[in-house]
């Protein structure tokens, strides 16, 4: 009997994005508090989702261009969400809570009780 020999090393595949996820993301965007008549896209990323919305309140672009609303990615080791916000004067992500299932992170995000997303 031979043995086989793996030639390359084994690597975890990312589980996020999927087309299931950004489904059930998409769905419960629509029950976000803020910016109910703006259509926000879900683009997938490495690791998760990022939320891209048209700014209408021309707080954070004058023209009401598109704006990054949110980054929802998935750690494979500890198997939670972290929910970022974008720091539009930066331009950096900055993480804002971490949460152990995606429900319960998409409520933060359509709550906005800070306004902190949909600005």
């Amino acid at each position: 009997m031979q043995s086989a020999v793996l030639s390359h090393p084994a690597v975890r595949p990312f589980a996020h994005p999927n087309d299931l996820d950004r489904k059930r993301i998409e769905r419960s965007l629509q029950a976000r508090k803020r910016y109910r008549y703006v259509t926000p896209q879900v683009v997938t990323t490495v690791g998760g989702y990022r939320i891209e919305s048209p700014c209408c309140s021309r707080n954070i672009d004058k023209d009401g261009g598109v704006v990054d609303v949110a980054l929802l990615l998935h750690d494979a080791d500890s198997a939670k969400w972290e929910l970022f916000r974008k720091d539009h004067k930066t331009g950096l992500w900055q993480l804002d809570t971490t949460h152990e299932r995606l429900p319960s992170a998409l409520e933060r995000l359509n709550v906005d009780p800070e306004r902190t997303f949909w600005q």
